[in-house]
């Protein structure tokens, strides 16, 4: 597998992952938790490593659809 291959394969689960830990520090930022007692919110290190997680996930459920032009597995 060669540099653009590989570049090609990991640069959506990438973009979805640091824009997710984007989106973790702006709530971290707008909405955290004052106090201290919340588990994810009370640290903006928590909150990025959760939601560039669940960006992670999302990179993959929300990738592009074969439309039946994937191949089915043999019966």
């Amino acid at each position: 597998m060669n540099r653009k291959e590989l570049w090609k394969k990991v640069r959506r689960p990438l973009a979805f992952t640091v824009g997710g830990a984007l989106v973790g520090l702006a709530y971290y930022a707008l909405a955290g938790c004052p106090t201290g007692s919340c588990a994810i919110t009370a640290n903006p290190f928590n909150t990025m490593v959760y939601t560039g997680l669940i960006g992670l996930l999302l990179s993959g459920s929300l990738g592009p659809c074969c439309c039946g032009s994937c191949r089915k597995p043999p019966e």
